[in-house]
């Protein structure tokens, strides 16, 4: 081994920090837990015979590009399929050049933050965000300035104000981070009015948004039909989408759509990570899209989802005390909880694992020192049975830690946001 082997790390490897998050998650990993915590689709809903069927002509019909080497930029005939897909709901000016096929969403936060992030500048998200967003853009050293969400995600008016503050100080953002539907941790969706003002924001002050859309697909209802970001600002939106919820996340297929111009640095940085997204799992995705398994694939998905989200909705009306909030959202994969001030969802989480149940801790999910009385329940992973179990567990620890905290309430029901 070599001695001080510390010293040859680079700077950004030394900033590098322990995920708190991902050490509570390892907590969850034992015999018997009912876990709310990670954000897992459900496996019994992953069609492996379907796969096992495409997988079979895959190498009967492509098997000399599909165990090769693809381009960067990723396999023709799924980029193809991706762009008919996509302009059924966002009918812009966009063609194959316009996207790349990535490794996952992951890597897509890591590629577009490598190539517009420098050490200091500023990116501006939402409070509470995606943890792997922060995680991702934090690795290149940006400072992040957060609009509170509300119900309805980021409201216009206070990033128009949060922008302002930062142009006072000379700051000019890289972008915008946003998860318009079902945005996790919290669920909430951005109406049309709200995607529509987001857009003009940054086509005014000459911004780019990063829109980021792993759950639009996952809608329980047939109100949540809203256009996406890139519709209203196509030349300003940096677009990302992925088959993992609505797939298979171990394909680790995702796409960003966004200007030729960045995905043509997208494609220098990626030939620089991995040179190209596998091409066997793309052929896989293309021939689900092509077959129209995916749909109905689709609608049993949401059929599903939207079960076990009453399912956790109707057992948190049941056994949670008085003073407890949740979002109860309209898709996805996740509700945020919110515990009356002066509890800590971090000092009662060992308590929870004791009574077998886990969850996300609220503060893994600000940039600032903020979310210590939340918490984010996935309701996918869980059976029915499962969740109704959990929550009756998750109850006694809530009602416990505001018990120590002084703020338990008499009764026995709920106030959802």
């Amino acid at each position: 081994m070599v001695k001080n082997l510390e010293e040859f790390f680079s700077e950004r490897a030394q900033g590098m920090k322990v995920s708190e998050i991902r050490e509570l998650l390892k907590l969850t990993n034992k015999p018997g837990i009912i876990s709310f915590a990670g954000g897992l689709p459900d496996p019994e809903l992953f069609p492996a015979e379907k796969i096992e069927e495409i997988c079979t002509d895959v190498l009967a019909k492509y098997k000399k590009h599909a165990l090769q080497y693809s381009a960067t930029e990723g396999i023709m005939p799924l980029r193809e399929a991706l762009v008919d897909h996509m302009k059924r709901t966002s009918p812009c000016d966009f063609d194959v050049n316009n996207i790349i096929i990535t490794s996952g969403s992951q890597q897509a936060l890591d590629l577009v933050s490598k190539i517009f992030v420098n050490p200091g500048d500023y990116v501006v998200t939402g409070a509470p965000t995606y943890l792997g967003g922060i995680g991702a853009i934090r690795a290149y050293e940006a400072r992040f300035k957060s609009v509170a969400l509300d119900e309805h995600g980021m409201k216009p008016d206070v990033l128009r104000t949060t922008l302002d503050e930062l142009e006072k100080k000379g700051i000019r953002p890289k972008f915008i981070y946003v998860v318009p539907s079902f945005q996790n941790p919290m669920g909430v969706t951005l109406p049309e009015d709200r995607r529509k003002e987001i857009a003009e924001i940054a086509i005014e002050r000459d911004l780019l948004i990063l829109e980021d859309t792993p759950y639009c697909e996952l809608k329980f209802t047939d109100q949540e039909n809203y256009k996406d970001i890139y519709f209203y600002a196509p030349e300003n939106t940096i677009h990302m989408g992925t088959f993992s919820k609505i797939l298979a996340p171990g394909l680790r297929v995702a796409w960003v759509l966004a200007p030729e111009e960045v995905i043509n640095k997208i494609v220098l940085a990626k030939q620089g990570a991995d040179l190209c997204t596998a091409a066997f799992p793309q052929y896989i995705a293309f021939e689900y899209m092509r077959r129209g398994y995916i749909y109905n694939h689709i609608e049993e998905i949401r059929k599903v989802y939207g079960e076990k989200r009453d399912t956790m909705i109707e057992a948190m009306k049941k056994y949670f005390p008085e003073g407890v909030k949740w979002t109860e959202p309209k898709g996805g994969m996740f509700l945020w909880v919110t515990l009356p001030e002066g509890c800590d969802t971090v000092r009662m989480f060992e308590r929870a694992l004791k009574r077998n149940v886990a969850y996300v801790i609220g503060k893994a999910f600000y940039v600032e020192d903020d979310g210590k009385n939340a918490m984010r329940l996935n309701f996918t992973h869980s059976t029915l049975e499962e969740i109704e179990e959990g929550i009756k567990r998750l109850a006694e620890t809530i009602r416990e830690e505001m018990k120590l905290s002084g703020c338990l309430k008499a009764g026995n029901s709920m106030m959802a946001f």
